[in-house]
């Protein structure tokens, strides 16, 4: 793609999501999605790859679906409260149908089938934009809303963290592993939105911060599938030894950077009267964890059949943007310690 054009998408995308954090009207909001979701549709179908095509397809048809739900919703309110305002909106019908809306945008169980299929169609560069980039926007409005009816952000988050687990368990894909990931680390932070948006916005950006070496960590590895990933060593024997840390990371364990947002959330659940939904919530964080150690089992501890002379590291040394991922590897694992500096900068 012609590089001007894809500086020109890329700003597209920015602006969207821009516009649609500032904004305090309805229909502002809208623009800014359709406007992120249009400059994204030809990032997506870049490699000209059938798989590709019909990943965009998938992605434009939902979110489409999800912005017509949206606008139809905020026309609503405006019909029965006579404003626009994202922040006054007060009546349960556009409520609730705007957090379905949004849900379907950001992929949250039960509205989730259509993010594994769409990720799995994707380079990992565009991969990396929808599992990160692609949420801001949704989340921005989702913190704004005055949520009169907190059964369906639990409901929602609870199937999330269910079904993000129980689905990642029997997949080769490393895509497809990703984007159940991302559901699960979804639902906590849904789980938590309407007692802490503070706390919601914290699991977001470490979420960002976790999954952005993965992504980095299998694009230098050319990897797609769990299969590939045993010959890592070979090429990047440090990064290959740290990778564990990172999947564990992204399981919650301590003492990663993973461990913060989760034991923040079920303080805070538990804070609210909610000790079931947090022990709920604990455990099915366990169906996550089993399918990240399987990916460090793979990486570290297994060897994919060939020859000794197959199996030496000869390959000529690449040059390889280092810096972002030896950034966010490094935020993937050593923030623990600061979480009180953190949480008293960042939560109220």
């Amino acid at each position: 793609m012609n590089p001007y054009v894809t500086a020109t998408l890329l700003l597209g995308l920015g602006l969207g999501t821009t516009i649609t954090m500032t904004s305090s009207h309805w229909l502002l909001a809208w623009m800014g999605l359709e406007m992120n979701t249009l400059a994204i549709i030809p990032l997506m179908a870049q490699p000209h790859h059938p798989r590709a095509v019909e990943a965009t397809t998938k992605y434009f048809l939902t979110q489409a679906t999800a912005a017509a739900m949206l606008l139809f919703a905020s026309t609503t309110n405006a019909w029965l409260t006579g404003q626009w305002d994202i922040q006054q909106i007060s009546h349960p019908l556009p409520i609730t149908l705007i957090t379905l809306a949004l849900a379907l945008k950001l992929g949250l169980a039960p509205l989730h089938s259509w993010l594994p299929e769409v990720l799995q169609g994707l380079d990992l560069t565009t991969g990396l934009i929808m599992a990160t980039w692609q949420k801001l926007a949704p989340f921005a409005l989702l913190v704004q809303l005055q949520h009169t009816y907190p059964a369906l952000l639990i409901m929602l988050g609870v199937t999330s963290t269910l079904v993000g687990g129980w689905g990642g368990l029997n997949q080769t894909q490393l895509r497809k592993i990703l984007a159940y990931s991302s559901i699960a680390h979804l639902g906590w932070m849904i789980l938590v939105l309407q007692f802490s948006p503070a706390l919601t916005l914290l699991a977001l950006m470490t979420y960002f911060a976790m999954t952005i070496p993965m992504f980095l960590i299998f694009k230098l590895n050319k990897a797609t599938t769990l299969n590939m990933l045993s010959n890592a060593w070979t090429k990047t024997p440090a990064l290959t030894a740290l990778t564990p840390l990172i999947l564990l990371s992204l399981g919650g364990l301590p003492p990663l950077t993973g461990f913060m947002p989760k034991w923040l959330i079920i303080q805070e659940l538990t804070t609210q009267g909610l000790p079931l939904l947090a022990t709920f919530a604990a455990l099915t964080a366990l169906l996550s964890l089993y399918f990240y150690l399987r990916l460090s089992y793979t990486m570290t501890l297994t060897l994919s059949p060939n020859t000794i002379t197959g199996l030496a590291p000869w390959r000529l040394p690449r040059s390889k943007p280092a810096l972002p991922v030896a950034l966010s590897m490094t935020m993937t694992i050593f923030l623990l310690p600061l979480t009180p500096t953190i949480t008293a900068l960042v939560l109220p």
